[in-house]
């Protein structure tokens, strides 16, 4: 197979992503058994893991949220006869 004649350059955020990514990663096969870690190996890859990505516990939003609704609802209708007439579905005979 011949060398790649264009390399992929990746910019700092992909390269921490991709770290932040193999931590996750290594965590959740320690989770599932796959594989074994030293407690002080657990706690460096959370030390790292906190550094790598940004906490959301101290994520805090100020300002109001509005939204806005646009909902399509039937004419009003004198009876409910009328009503039975516009809504209902004919029948197959």
């Amino acid at each position: 197979m011949p060398a790649r004649t264009r390399k992929i350059r990746h910019d700092d955020d992909t390269r921490a992503k991709i770290k932040a990514g193999n931590i996750i990663n290594r965590l959740q096969k320690l989770i599932d058994g796959k594989i074994e870690m030293a407690p002080h190996a657990v706690t460096a890859a959370l030390g790292l893991l906190r550094k790598s990505l940004p906490d959301l516990t101290s994520v805090e939003h100020s300002g109001e949220v509005t939204k806005t609704y646009v909902i399509r609802a039937p004419m009003p209708v004198a009876n409910m006869d009328e009503w039975r007439k516009q809504h209902t579905q004919p029948t197959i005979q």
